[in-house]
């Protein structure tokens, strides 16, 4: 197993992360309440917290390959929800 963690500085967290989990329960296995939040992909699993200053992603996946896969699916969802300002991720691998 893989892991990636990133905290992305934004006063949104909590409307990013549910809009994420809104638009994957449609297709994917989801849980969340305002403050975090659970997705379950085919690749791999992403759990999402939202505080006052930056939404947290922790991703799990069973391969690097699995785990770049994660990465860009859920990073090109959030830039397409946070299109009024300019995100960036800087995931720390273990």
């Amino acid at each position: 197993m893989t892991t990636s963690t990133t905290a992305i500085p934004t006063e949104h967290a909590s409307k990013y992360l549910q809009q994420l989990c809104k638009h994957f329960a449609h297709k994917r296995p989801v849980t969340f309440d305002e403050q975090a939040g659970e997705i379950s992909f085919s690749v791999g699993d992403c759990r999402l917290k939202a505080d006052g200053s930056a939404l947290h992603i922790d991703l799990t996946a069973p391969s690097a390959d699995d785990m770049e896969q994660l990465k860009d699916v859920v990073i090109r969802h959030l830039v397409r929800f946070a299109f009024r300002e300019e995100l960036a991720a800087n995931w720390q691998d273990a």
